[in-house]
């Protein structure tokens, strides 16, 4: 696909550059919306709005909802109020109010003072949810069937009404609002019987979300029933939207992104690599670092505590980073495995002793594992093959010890800490690699030293 668009891209920069503009017009009709915006980017800004204009009107809208919000309001701020006007007509409120999120104040202003009032005020009413729930992310364009209705009435409701809607395929069936049951295309053209009433087709097993519902947990209910919409009501149970499967995927590709990012000591940014600037990843970056440094300096505290015993059996310092990469690993392991399955709602908070057994157990046979090879690495190589005769076997004792104890404290912090996270309404990711690494570093080395003193200065 990359491929495709490079080639795309240099065949217009050659029409552009020959004005060329009808044989512009029938390449772009051709191509999918999210392909013209990703061309679109890498044409530079002052082709866009050429381009953009050679589109027919549904083919713009839909490819100005694919842009990047810098795109987006670049052309904004060319468009005509008669453009802008046109372009808001094509629009979806759900992708309305997206657009609407990203852009200034000003542009803002421009964009409700072109909108109809309907579109103004669905808008309006999205905005006021809070960010991240389901309220903010659904669109008020839904298929709404009477009970009353017979199947003949229905079919001739959907094609008077369904080109406004975001889709037509799930039908909701409601009265005064309330929402009742629901009821598919399929089912109304299956229905051998034209009169049958709705009521009586419809499925009253209704699986809906409240506007409050976080939004990770609505990706995960669509993903789980493989729904193609989901209804959304508010605290009465009337009907006020649906999420489409589409916004959906969008929020799931958000959140492993920001579990990605925050895993990795970055905070979240809502731009991409290519757009974001060296001064952008500095400051997305150098807090974490920061942090993370200040936190390392308890590792360096302990090792100064411990520095008589580390002049008497100088040896021990060169086993420290095997011991401290392995904890850290470890941990990481464990931490990474429970945060994906915080996320798709396989575990809660309830399961923690489960979870902290079961990654005992795991720690055990890994400890006795990578304690036996270690067992066996330092004795052949360190006392060996590198002739290093103050490694003893129980210098050898320790470090396979430690190795085993360090493992178990890394399972068990990296799984307890992200349940706990999660327990205290924080996002599990936060506590990852980064700090359980660092937790770890230093717990590791107080074992190490606790057993070296118990073992070899006792």
């Amino acid at each position: 696909m990359a491929e495709h668009n490079i080639t795309v891209e240099r065949t217009l920069k050659v029409l552009l550059e020959e004005k060329k503009y009808p044989t512009l017009k029938d390449i772009l009709i051709t191509m999918n919306p999210a392909d013209i915006a990703a061309v679109f980017e890498e044409l530079g800004d002052e082709r866009i709005p050429l381009l953009f204009r050679l589109l027919p009107k549904e083919l713009a809208a839909e490819s100005f909802v694919e842009m990047e919000p810098e795109q987006q309001e670049l052309l904004i701020r060319g468009f005509s109020d008669a453009e802008l006007h046109e372009v808001l007509e094509e629009l979806y409120v759900d992708d309305a109010v997206d657009i609407v999120e990203e852009m200034p104040a000003n542009v803002v202003k421009r964009i409700l003072a072109q909108a109809d009032p309907q579109m103004r005020k669905d808008i309006n009413d999205i905005l006021r949810y809070p960010e991240n729930s389901a309220g903010s992310m659904m669109t008020t364009e839904y298929v709404s069937l009477r009970p009353s209705m017979t199947v003949s009435e229905a079919i001739t409701r959907i094609r008077r009404t369904g080109v406004d809607k975001e889709t037509i395929y799930t039908c909701y069936v409601t009265e005064g609002r309330k929402l009742l049951g629901f009821l598919t295309v399929k089912d109304l053209l299956l229905t051998l019987d034209d009169d049958e009433r709705i009521e009586d087709i419809m499925d009253t097993n209704v699986i809906s979300v409240s506007t409050l519902t976080d939004q990770e947990e609505v990706a995960q209910m669509l993903s789980k029933y493989n729904f193609l919409a989901l209804p959304v009501v508010d605290s009465d149970q009337r009907m006020v939207g649906i999420i489409t499967f589409d916004d959906a995927m969008d929020v799931m590709v958000d959140e492993a992104t920001e579990d990605i990012e925050l895993m990795a000591g970055i905070t979240p940014s809502d731009k991409t690599y290519l757009r974001s600037s060296p001064l952008d990843l500095f400051k997305h970056r150098i807090p974490w670092l920061m942090l993370l440094m200040v936190s390392a300096t308890f590792t360096g505290m302990i090792i100064t505590s411990f520095e008589s015993a580390l002049a008497a059996q100088v040896t021990l310092t060169a086993f420290i980073p095997m011991l401290m990469d392995t904890g850290g690993n470890s941990g990481s392991q464990s931490s990474v495995t429970i945060i994906r399955a915080l996320s798709l709602g396989e575990l809660e908070f309830a399961d923690l002793p489960r979870v902290v057994w079961k990654e005992i157990q795991a720690a055990v046979l890994c400890g006795l594992a990578l304690s036996l090879a270690c067992f066996v690495k330092i004795m052949l190589v360190d006392r060996l093959f590198l002739g290093n005769s103050d490694v003893s076997i129980l210098v050898s004792a320790v470090v396979c010890l430690t190795m085993a104890m360090t493992v178990l404290i890394a399972k068990v912090i990296g799984c307890t800490l992200p349940m706990c996270a999660r327990r205290l309404g924080l996002d599990p990711a936060v506590m990852a690699s980064p700090f359980i690494t660092t937790i770890v570093d230093a717990l590791s080395l107080l074992v190490y030293f606790g057993i070296a003193s118990a073992l070899l200065f006792s």
